[in-house]
């Protein structure tokens, strides 16, 4: 559906963006992994590319919630390390957007894209928890801050799914929680704001209309911001994530069975 041609959306439709707002904010606040089943569903509701600018706005303010709660945690010196290779990693998202925009089946490029970036955050997510739990060497020298930097770039420039890549940096930072959740919120603060520039005047698919949808469903991302903090208190970790790779491996094949069904 292109919300930007026809601005009446079903009852269906909207029920999915509360949704989604919920999970923004939940995400934003300790739920690892809840961000990659929001992509995809507003990806389901919009065109592919077009969510990217709908969701985009709706991360940044629940960044702002998030970093009101962490704002003196934070290890600024893995930022200063990550975040000039994320900038490398927006140009090459940039570049290879530029490289297909002339394709006729651009938006199932777009989707594909999509999905395989949350299957690559999926993975990164399993093999975090992994070597977490059976605290393995991960590397931390210089290199591993770039390659990261630049996956972490690419992949929330295409589609806002970097969280669990930046998660398994700043584990092999041995961070303290505080810090470790701190850092995480900082960084993404920072870059999702300078993201907004980038999408509004290069890929254009930031406009007032979609502005307005996001404030509608501001007071939603305020509840799944308090939901999460709740939630991380009362439910083991270790199962709310086995149902996490379940929804997310869902909304992969999602994804991909639209891009099948439309061929």
């Amino acid at each position: 559906m292109n919300f930007f041609a026809n601005s009446q959306l079903t009852p269906w439709q909207w029920g999915l963006l509360i949704f989604c707002a919920i999970g923004i904010g939940v995400s934003k606040t300790g739920i690892a992994g809840v961000g990659s089943i929001v992509i995809s569903v507003v990806a389901l509701v919009f065109q592919a590319r077009e969510s990217t600018g709908i969701v985009l706005p709706m991360i940044c303010f629940a960044d702002i919630l998030a970093i009101i709660w962490y704002r003196r945690n934070v290890a600024w010196k893995y930022i200063g390390v990550l975040l000039p290779w994320a900038l490398c990693g927006f140009c090459i998202a940039l570049i290879f957007d530029n490289f297909i925009s002339t394709n006729s089946s651009y938006d199932a490029i777009f989707q594909i894209m999509l999905g395989v970036c949350i299957l690559i955050c999926l993975i990164v997510m399993i093999w975090n928890d992994y070597y977490h739990a059976k605290n393995a060497f991960v590397p931390s020298s210089r290199w591993f801050g770039v390659l990261f930097g630049i996956l972490g770039g690419f992949t929330t420039m295409i589609g806002n799914t970097a969280g669990p890549i930046l998660s398994i940096y700043l584990l092999a930072m041995r961070l303290p929680k505080i810090s470790f959740v701190g850092t995480a919120v900082w960084f993404f603060f920072i870059i999702n704001f300078l993201k907004l520039p980038l999408q509004y005047f290069i890929w254009r698919n930031i406009k007032l209309e979609g502005l307005l949808l996001n404030l509608t469903l501001s007071p939603f991302i305020v509840l799944g911001a308090a939901l999460g903090i709740v939630i991380v208190k009362k439910i083991s970790e270790h199962r709310y994530r086995i149902w996490v790779y379940i929804m997310t491996i869902v909304s992969i094949g999602l994804l991909f069975w639209q891009v099948y069904s439309q061929n």
